[in-house]
């Protein structure tokens, strides 16, 4: 018996670690094209579009796999989707590195969304069905984790190998072709350096058993039995099983009682699903991902010097990581409903403030559109940002000029600050129409916020990143995986992602739009609103999951009457 417990240990780890590696590549997924961007026009020729539709092949890819990954896990296992979406990172690192064109590049990022929507969706399910009841939380945690450090070994991955291409540029001293060959370099060794934990992953993915509960609903008992003996021992093991054996009864009785069909709209599948759309939409709503990407933009916007927003960039995403690891020690300790409750609530509290710290000074900008489309001159605008141009500063403070325009094909936003370096805005012709003038649609004028209310907003986004870390960054995997019942887990689990995919991609596709038309403070009041619903539906309709297995969970949605062991655990 000892034996079988040390080798269940051992093995729990090494599930536990090839998860972690499928969070570390879904991380990756989103934070390697970053860097890489900086070389990546000037090597290969691209256009504006293009260029976009590169950077959001991955999100386009990630949405089409979560919906149809559930259906294929159910079909061919949870284990052959491990080793497929390991597959597909590695070859779409491949396909990326080799790339000399636009089409074989956008294949390779959609390859690589693809991957990464495989494992956002298997990953949470497979961990979910093959962990205890006392570790499944601190498992999904540990994903989560592992997802928000890959974010950070993008950031520091692209830093190194950026550094080395700005040293050989410098040594080329003006040589095209040297300096061409760096930038070259550059980029496509960002993406070959992380093949090899898409590699450790793929060869990992053939170690790890099947999930006893697919085995189990196939027919095959001794094969689930055998899965379950490797992660735990030979009295949880043969528990779990009869629990599997009980429900399934229970449900085929119901079923003989009622003479109706298992349908999908009956309350114990449509309430779980809602409850975990709900949260999977919010979580976004948050405007989790969008604070990520520009947060540059918005420190520098909140009055922090480039360098000081650069910085605070790294500190945040350090800070994801650390909440994230104190939310895989209390997850298994103080519940999900108690972490997404105070999680929530952080988040409310820091979106406010960072709200009115914006509101404060964008209050005091004066229109000034008239002015900059009289500077359109040719299909091109070049205007100093100063007092003689634009009007007066507001208690001798540096100003900010954010122009909101378009050429009839699609806006734009350009912000220059009168301390800028170079305090020039300059909007060059449109490529493919150079004869068409742009047409300012809205031009603001006002005072750059004070250093001290950069570091409010900082400080702000400290609280968010430490709040969102330690309650939906973690528990909105447990939710998604605990809340489906056994029936409808992996097709539920596709949608719900497929929904929280969308809605990132609809706030990100407004962003820039919506602060040029009303500044950042509309944007994080938004963002509070919908966390508000987030927080109503933890604190009020998520039942407490902690500690109880898969098929606990499912019986207090199949009874009007919540059963003892989950009074006890939501009152705890």
């Amino acid at each position: 018996m000892a034996t079988n417990t040390s080798s269940a240990v051992w093995y729990g780890r090494f599930l536990l670690f090839i998860a972690g590696m499928g969070g570390l590549l879904y991380g990756i997924d989103v934070g390697i094209i970053a860097a890489a961007l900086l070389y990546l026009e000037k090597t290969i020729n691209l256009t504006v579009g293009e260029t976009s539709i590169i950077v959001a092949a991955v999100l386009g890819g990630s949405m089409f796999s979560s919906l149809v990954a559930g259906i294929l896990a159910d079909w061919f296992g949870r284990k052959t989707m491990l080793v497929v979406s390991g597959l597909m990172f590695v070859a779409s690192v491949g396909l990326i590195v080799i790339s000399q064109a636009f089409l074989p590049l956008f294949l390779g990022r959609l390859l690589q969304g693809m991957s990464g929507g495989v494992i956002a969706v298997v990953v949470p399910l497979y961990l979910a069905e093959c962990l205890s009841a006392k570790t499944r939380g601190q498992g999904t945690a540990i994903f989560q984790f592992m997802l928000t450090f890959g974010i950070v070994v993008a950031a520091l991955v692209g830093l190194f190998y950026t550094q080395r291409a700005e040293s050989a540029i410098t040594a080329a001293a003006g040589n095209a072709e040297l300096i061409k060959a760096a930038q070259n370099h550059a980029w496509r060794g960002m993406f070959l350096s992380v093949i090899y934990p898409g590699l450790i992953f793929f060869l990992g993915g053939f170690l790890v058993s099947e999930s006893p509960r697919w085995l189990f609903r196939r027919g095959k008992k001794d094969q689930a039995l055998a899965a379950l003996r490797r992660s735990c021992s030979e009295d949880e093991a043969e528990l779990e099983i009869r629990e599997m054996e009980t429900l399934v009864h229970h449900q085929k009785d119901q079923k003989a009682v009622s003479g109706a069909s298992d349908s999908l709209l009956q309350h114990k599948y449509v309430i779980p699903f809602v409850i975990a759309c709900v949260i999977l939409a919010c979580n976004q709503a948050t405007g989790i991902n969008s604070i990520l990407g520009f947060l540059v933009v918005i420190l520098k916007q909140a009055g922090m010097s480039a360098s000081l927003a650069t910085r605070g960039d790294v500190a945040v995403k350090v800070l994801n990581c650390v909440m994230t690891l104190v939310a895989v020690a209390l997850v298994d300790k103080k519940g999900r409903k108690f972490l997404l409750t105070i999680g929530t609530g952080g988040i409310i509290i820091a979106l406010v403030a960072a709200g009115l710290a914006f509101l404060a000074f964008e209050s005091k900008r004066v229109d000034v559109r008239e002015k900059v489309q009289a500077a359109v001159s040719g299909g091109g605008l070049t205007l100093p940002v100063n007092e003689s141009t634009l009007g007066p500063a507001v208690g001798g403070r540096p100003m900010a000029l954010t122009v909101f325009y378009s050429y009839g094909g699609g806006d734009k936003v350009e912000t220059v600050l009168s301390n800028d370096p170079e305090p020039v805005l300059r909007i060059e012709p449109d490529p493919k129409n150079p004869n068409a003038a742009p047409v300012i649609k809205r031009a603001m004028y006002g005072p750059v916020p004070t250093e001290i209310t950069g570091w409010l907003v900082t400080a702000c986004l400290c609280l968010f990143i430490a709040s969102f870390s330690v309650g939906p960054g973690v528990v909105v995997w447990l939710a998604l995986s605990e809340l489906m019942p056994t029936r409808i887990r992996s097709t539920g689990m596709g949608i719900a992602l497929l929904l929280n995919q969308g809605v990132a991609t609809g706030i990100a596709a407004v962003f820039l739009p919506t602060v040029g038309n009303f500044g950042y403070s509309a944007m994080f009041f938004f963002w509070a609103a919908c966390t508000v619903i987030y927080f109503v539906t933890a604190a009020f309709f998520l039942p407490e999951t902690k500690g109880k297995t898969l098929e606990e969970i499912e019986e207090y949605f199949e009874t009007a009457k919540v059963s003892p062991s989950l009074q006890k655990g939501a009152a705890s």
